[in-house]
């Protein structure tokens, strides 16, 4: 939402401004008609070219995302928090074998089934099962385990990132395409440069 403001808030004070100091509007939206398309279409064919189906269409999804704000809120965290109580005191009170069923079929667990949202993101309950199940193992290591935690966060971590960079590629190259659109609003006066003024 605060990025639909902010979006408003750009337009109407470029173009509001523009309009302010004298500028003619309809120019501007009679030049948009024909260079919005060659700038746009562009940048997204550029878009697809250099990024994978799935980047792309998750690049796509996460222009909605970024509209809607963060995912996570506080209270969020807590429930989080929660969950990782319960199953700890779990295995503390009732041993290993007690949680083997709730982290091998997380879906099917009373445990998780009472945390729903963090339940709803296969990446978090993957992670919790991947490492209670670790727990269960007793390595006698205990650094092993956050090396292999710490590896797998930057894992989802460049996974998660990887349409917003391509989202960002194209966003850099937006000037460049910009400026071959009106290099093409150059010459196409200079082609009728013999005909008359009118024209």
């Amino acid at each position: 939402m605060f990025g639909i403001i902010g979006l408003v808030v750009v337009i109407v004070m470029i173009f509001g401004t523009y309009v302010i100091i004298g500028g003619n509007i309809m120019v501007v939206i009679e030049a948009l008609a024909a260079e919005g398309p060659i700038i746009l279409g562009g940048a997204f064919g550029a878009y697809m070219i250099a990024n994978s189906p799935a980047v792309a269409k998750a690049g796509l999804a996460g222009i909605a995302k970024s509209m809607k704000g963060p995912k996570w809120s506080q209270d969020d965290y807590k429930e989080l928090l929660g969950l990782m109580f319960v199953l700890m005191k779990t295995m503390r009170s009732k041993g290993v074998v007690a949680i083997e069923g709730h982290i091998e079929n997380p879906e099917e667990s009373k445990i998780f089934s009472h945390f729903g949202k963090i339940t709803d993101d296969h990446h978090i309950v993957d992670f919790i099962a991947d490492y209670m199940r670790m727990m269960t193992m007793n390595f006698e290591d205990p650094m092993q385990m956050e090396d292999a935690m710490n590896a797998d966060i930057e894992r989802i971590h460049e996974d998660e990132h990887e349409p917003q960079h391509a989202l960002g590629n194209m966003a850099e190259g937006l000037p460049a395409i910009g400026i071959v659109a009106a290099v093409l609003g150059i010459v196409k006066p200079m082609g009728n440069i013999t005909a008359p003024v009118e024209v």
